[in-house]
């Protein structure tokens, strides 16, 4: 899903007062941090990532979960990453 720029600037700003909804530890992505991944995008739309592992993995942790989620950066400062996913009708 491409988003223009005022529709990123807007949800940059929703997203400022959000608190990281999942936390990623160093064991990475495995199936039950998916499946929590995946209610938590399909209730909430736009989350907070908190990645805690190097920067080196951090990307590639972001990677995945964008590739596996179907959804979109916003964002990413240090180790916390904001992405969106239109809700399923």
């Amino acid at each position: 899903m491409e988003l223009d720029k005022q529709q990123r600037r807007d949800l940059k700003a929703q997203a400022h007062h959000l608190k990281p909804v999942i936390l990623i530890g160093q064991k990475g992505l495995h199936d039950a941090l998916r499946e929590e991944l995946e209610l938590a995008l399909d209730h909430h739309e736009l989350l907070k990532i908190k990645i805690a592992a190097d920067r080196e993995n951090a990307d590639t942790i972001v990677e995945q979960l964008l590739a596996q989620t179907g959804s979109t950066l916003i964002q990413r400062i240090g180790g916390t990453a904001t992405i969106y996913r239109k809700r399923p009708e």
